[in-house]
């Protein structure tokens, strides 16, 4: 399967404006319902996962000091980014361990270069068939959380892997400019929304439908991992 192109970061609202709104509301309950999953249990999974992008040094640094606190993760992978990225910085050991790492045993690094989510994806997922991995829990800045989460989701369905993959958000405030644009949170969710629109046509993201049978087996056959 091909991946996605490149699509502007920034769209205007207008360009919104004829999408019709039962598509709108399919986004926003899809990013309701993803983020309603507690990220307390982000500390009960197997493995931690981190998508590296826009310079966000703060999804590596926070996901870092969790690995740090918690032996209980067996894994720690880090997607690659985009090397045609101004900010983007290779993930070698030692950079990894300027910014806190300590535990390197089960650390994992993206060899290739991954020019978007599509690519993470794939990897992550040879990651989880590989190493035998149960459950994950997903590290991105939220405005980016749930087109990564629903990305995610769809190179598992696609490969037949199902497992728990719990959102763990960066605790970022929305106003902070991201350091590969100078642009905020706010500026960035029209593009991320349009982006699910349209790639859930390419099935480059888990529909409406797939998330909705998906998180009705997480709740069933898992809660005592998501309530702890």
């Amino acid at each position: 399967m091909s991946s996605p192109g490149a699509m502007p970061r920034i769209v205007r609202d207008e360009d919104l404006a004829g999408v019709p709104a039962a598509r709108l509301l399919d986004v926003v309950t899809a990013v309701t319902m993803i983020l309603a999953l507690p990220p307390a249990a982000a500390d009960r999974v197997d493995a931690l996962v981190v998508a590296i992008g826009q310079g966000e040094e703060r999804r590596l640094t926070q996901a870092i000091r969790r690995w740090e606190r918690n032996p209980r993760l067996r894994h720690l992978l880090v997607a690659n980014g985009n090397p045609a990225e101004q900010t983007y910085r290779e993930i070698t050991l030692d950079y990894l361990r300027g910014l806190g790492l300590r535990r390197t045993d089960g650390v994992r690094r993206q060899p290739e270069p991954a020019p978007n989510t599509g690519l993470q994806a794939g990897w992550i997922a040879d990651q989880v068939r590989e190493l035998g991995i149960g459950s994950l829990a997903l590290t991105v800045s939220p405005y980016h959380l749930p087109r990564a989460y629903l990305t995610v989701l769809s190179e598992l369905n696609r490969r037949g892997l199902r497992l728990p993959v719990i959102p763990a958000p960066v605790a970022v405030a929305p106003h902070e400019p991201i350091p590969e644009t100078g642009a905020t949170a706010y500026d960035l969710v029209p593009g991320e929304a349009k982006r699910i629109l349209d790639y859930a046509a390419e099935g480059w993201v888990a529909t409406p439908a797939e998330l909705r049978r998906y998180l009705t087996w997480l709740w069933q056959t898992h809660e005592a991992l998501l309530a702890g």
